[in-house]
């Protein structure tokens, strides 16, 4: 459990009522503001008032909050191509299907048992999850070599909310050190956007937020494998794992590809452990293909790897309730020089509530669209 702070008191006025931060932080955000109570309540309240849009046009702030964006599109909130479908059966039947696809259903059956059963996960209609974030990244570096995130490199600190209503509508607020995005889908189009910045809000087709894969929705994680293989077997730490593999289809690239950008693959693996039969680790890879103003190609792979852990049961579903996801990211092109990035995240729980009351189809629409032609096509 991690601690998150949730208010802050007036300081203006001592018998004020206290400001409910619109996302909690973490306690060690909060410590790292000032030596002592006062001066870190003091910056708090300095740090929220400066996110005013005269703050913006510093070079050196607009620069800061570029790369908090950057890691925060990338790490913190990244979206995958492939649409959970509500309607479809988390059981399917095995009939017809090759060895390795009906392995596969089999496999998931065991996670859905391992995380509470079936009547326990369909009876999950909402969920409100907060949480804290720790992400740190190395800079880019020129060539092929590898390169390793330095132990003693700066970590940006922060918190998120994260809202779910079965399962294509959500939103996403996080905050990390003074950067906030807030990102979602309304059941028809999926929408991302920075608060800090007067940038255009990006939208694109339903898609499912990754964070939810990372151990905090079992039901939709068991509807995407249920169309996987099972391609061999992997010790990941300790456990012998299961390997379930899914690749996206040329008809759902092609349908969330742009004019200047192509998504030429993205693939999802599962490692499903044979003991206990829980989500161990779930990575991805992704192959963009983008065209530069001056038509040349610049090709972007990411490559994310999670580990899940501290699974814990609520209202009988087991959740992860920590875990760490690294990203290696890798730029190429015919007229540009490879230059690769390491990145890191970890998260810890702070409270999972299911079945909120009062969230409706309202309660996920974008924000205000102030200048629709700027707008862009998609979310990437």
């Amino acid at each position: 459990m991690v601690y998150m702070r949730k208010l802050c008191p007036n300081i203006e006025k001592e018998d004020g009522l206290e400001t409910v931060l619109e996302v909690p932080i973490p306690e060690e955000m909060f410590t790292a503001m000032g030596t002592n109570i006062t001066l870190r309540w003091q910056n708090m309240l300095t740090w929220m008032k400066a996110q005013t849009s005269d703050k913006w046009s510093s070079p050196i702030i607009a620069a800061r909050l570029n790369e908090l964006r950057f890691l925060l599109y990338l790490v913190g909130s990244p979206l995958l191509p492939l649409q959970v479908q509500l309607g479809h059966s988390i059981h399917r039947p095995v009939k017809d299907s090759s060895i390795q696809a009906s392995t596969a259903k089999y496999i998931v059956q065991q996670y859905v048992a391992a995380t509470g059963g079936q009547p326990a996960l369909n009876s999950v209609q909402s969920m409100c999850i907060t949480g804290g974030v720790k992400i740190s990244a190395s800079e880019f570096h020129q060539g092929n070599e590898s390169i390793e995130l330095k132990k003693n490199s700066s970590e940006e600190l922060g918190g998120f909310v994260l809202w779910q209503k079965n399962p294509d509508l959500w939103c996403l607020e996080i905050v990390v050190s003074g950067c906030k995005v807030i990102c979602g889908s309304n059941g028809k189009l999926s929408w991302r956007h920075s608060s800090n910045q007067q940038t255009p809000i990006s939208k694109g087709p339903p898609r499912p937020l990754r964070r939810f894969l990372q151990g905090l929705d079992p039901r939709a994680t068991a509807i995407l494998f249920s169309d996987a293989t099972c391609i061999g077997e992997k010790i990941i730490g300790d456990e012998d794992c299961f390997i379930l593999k899914l690749e996206t289809s040329p008809a759902i690239r092609e349908a969330q590809s742009g004019p200047n950008f192509e998504i030429i693959h993205h693939t999802i693996w599962g490692y499903f452990s044979q003991r206990s039969g829980l989500l161990i680790q779930f990575e991805d890879s992704r192959l963009l293909r983008m065209r530069t103003n001056n038509d040349e190609d610049v090709f972007w792979e990411t490559s994310a790897e999670s580990v899940m852990e501290d699974y814990k049961y609520v209202d009988n579903v087991n959740v992860a309730h920590s875990g760490r996801t690294r990203v290696t990211v890798f730029r190429y092109g015919e007229q540009s020089a490879n230059h690769k990035r390491e990145l890191e995240e970890t998260w810890k729980i702070d409270e999972v509530d299911f079945n909120v009351w009062g969230l409706t189809t309202e309660s996920f629409l974008p924000p205000a669209d102030h200048d629709r032609k700027k707008e862009n096509n998609v979310v990437v």
